[in-house]
């Protein structure tokens, strides 16, 4: 029996070395699945969810599966990972100033048995100027970051305060996670 993490994420990665499960597999999602219309949370676990559901058929059947997927959301709108130097401006300079909504959705098929919950954390942003935006843009951080920012790294130097689970904004919201795997039997209570 092994704990699958199906994400190719070294933060999560890190991040689940935290509940000492052993042995765990990397074997990340090809899940290109994407939902829209949906309130920012239900769209997060749906994704999750997908994900996981890729990733087990790869699995034995006594195997867990945990798949996660963080999206940021400003008025109501996803700003996902961005595709250009141009798209990452964008995203930074409307979160300049604001306080914007992290969600990040987990799933985890454990045989027969399934758990699908989010975590939302509000993250505000002091103002930013374009000389600082381009200057973060050029080390190459807010490339594979929803939102175009990463909170564990030097996109810390933007946020004023966060109303929630830190380790939710960076990924993997580890607390709600540690409860779930508790109520399923997978970690000791």
């Amino acid at each position: 029996m092994a704990f699958i993490l199906a994400s190719a994420s070294p933060r999560r990665r890190e991040l689940i070395e935290l509940f000492h499960l052993d042995p765990v597999k990397i074997i990340p999602s090809s899940s290109e699945e994407t939902f829209t219309g949906l309130d920012p949370e239900e769209t997060v676990k749906r994704t999750a969810l997908s994900k996981a559901r890729a990733v087990q058929p790869l699995c034995e059947p006594d195997d867990t599966v945990l798949a996660a997927d963080t999206l940021v959301f400003l008025d109501g709108r996803q700003l996902g990972k961005p595709h250009s130097r141009e798209e990452a401006f964008a995203m930074l300079r409307a979160l300049s100033g604001r306080t914007h909504t992290v969600c990040t959705g987990c799933a985890v098929l454990s045989g027969r048995r399934e758990a699908c919950f989010a975590e939302s954390t509000l993250v505000t942003f002091r103002a930013l100027s374009d000389a600082e935006i381009d200057r973060y843009i050029a080390t190459g951080e807010p490339m594979d970051k929803a939102g175009a920012y990463g909170i564990q790294g030097q996109g810390a130097l933007f946020i004023t305060g966060i109303n929630g689970d830190y380790y939710n904004v960076v990924g993997l919201p580890v607390c709600a996670l540690g409860t779930c795997l508790r109520q399923m039997g997978i970690l000791q209570a």
